[in-house]
């Protein structure tokens, strides 16, 4: 049906070259069994006007189409005085927890030191996922150190039709919502506590993130803030820790494992990753960080080792283009989708915790 509904606006062609797919106007397109809805971000006041006297016959177009029986379209526009969409401060008081409307899942992928590879294994998880079908989100939680719109290949800012409601950006099937989009990206981000934790609640909550089987959560490396706030406040479906094999890296993981299991939430299991490298002219291989040490903390814990990943040139490279690994054919690929498997498939020894159900 999203296919069915892109190919059709593809025929909507604008006065300054282009349509309204390859201009890249479209926004949290949301398609619910019958049911579809999308908005129209012009690039000026002038375009907005246009497309909004052709809402109407956008609309009875898309009716056309076999199955879908309501469009929502709402058509906004970048103009010289956005609304003011102010990004931190302190936390708003809140009676319930904090969950987007229509996601299934909450899943965090943490670690407990930096370096390991924890936000590259955030962006190709999603890709991978996204790639079977699922319908995925990924919200870069790392205030601090952002990298997801590198990995994802996105830099426009988001868009707000109201200076409240978030309209987030879409990469290779994944909607992504990144700190890194809302603030200069040569500029450090220099926030105490309190405002920190005020934008990971306006990410959560006002974010438009349409209906989803998960949301992906790439936190901050250790047991800060960030991961404290999203345990207590945020309904969080569970957790999945990466770590090299290399001891000094378990030592840290075996805290945000602690950290996890004081505050009562799941571990779906644990990722290997830099395993292995195997050298790309002789096909030697060198465990350069060691090997099986995150295998044996999987047993010792009694939680499944989803995958291990090898160092892999190819995976940092599609990284740095904004391209993940995930995308493509390759050993990184066939490793992510086997770590989907195991993910949305519950392993005999692990019936009673709740995962992904097969349906999402």
């Amino acid at each position: 049906m999203r296919e069915k509904i892109l190919a059709l606006l593809e025929n909507y062609k604008l006065e300054s070259g282009g349509n309204i797919v390859s201009r890249d106007l479209i926004r949290a397109l949301n398609v619910d069994g019958a049911k579809a809805s999308f908005v129209l971000e012009a690039p000026s006041p002038g375009v907005a006007q246009n497309l909004e006297n052709e809402r109407s016959r956008i609309q009875d177009q898309l009716l056309q189409i076999d199955g879908l029986e309501e469009v929502s379209i709402v058509v906004t526009s970048h103009s010289k005085e956005p609304p003011n969409l102010k990004i931190g401060g302190h936390p708003k008081p809140q009676e319930t927890k904090m969950k987007p409307q229509n996601v299934s899942k909450i899943l965090a992928i943490a670690s407990g030191k930096g370096g390991v590879g924890k936000s590259t294994v955030s962006s190709n998880l999603a890709v991978a996922l996204a790639n079977k079908g699922k319908k995925i989100g990924l919200l870069d939680a790392d205030i601090y150190g952002p990298s997801q719109p590198r990995m994802m290949g996105v830099s426009q800012r988001p868009s707000s039709p109201d200076g409240k409601r978030i309209i987030p950006l879409q990469a290779h099937g994944v909607t992504l919502m990144s700190i890194g989009l809302m603030v200069d990206p040569s500029k450090a981000v220099v926030w105490r506590g309190p405002m920190l934790m005020g934008a990971l609640q306006q990410m959560l909550s006002q974010v438009e993130w349409g209906e989803l089987d998960a949301l992906i959560v790439d936190l901050p490396p250790g047991t800060g803030d960030v991961q404290l706030t999203l345990c207590q406040k945020a309904e969080l479906s569970g957790a999945i820790i990466v770590s090299t094999p290399q001891d000094v890296a378990l030592l840290d993981a075996r805290k945000a494992i602690d950290m996890f299991k004081t505050l009562k939430t799941p571990i779906f299991g644990m990722i290997e990753n830099m395993s292995n490298f195997v050298c790309p002219n002789c096909s030697h291989e060198t465990p350069i960080f060691g090997k099986g040490g995150v295998l044996v903390e999987a047993n010792e814990l009694g939680v499944p080792l989803l995958g291990t990943l090898p160092i892999d040139l190819d995976t940092r490279l599609a990284g740095d283009d904004g391209k993940p690994a995930a995308l493509f054919d390759g050993p990184a690929a066939v490793a992510y989708n086997k770590i989907c498997l195991l993910y949305t498939s519950p392993s005999p020894r692990d019936k009673r915790q709740s995962r992904m159900p097969s349906s999402a």
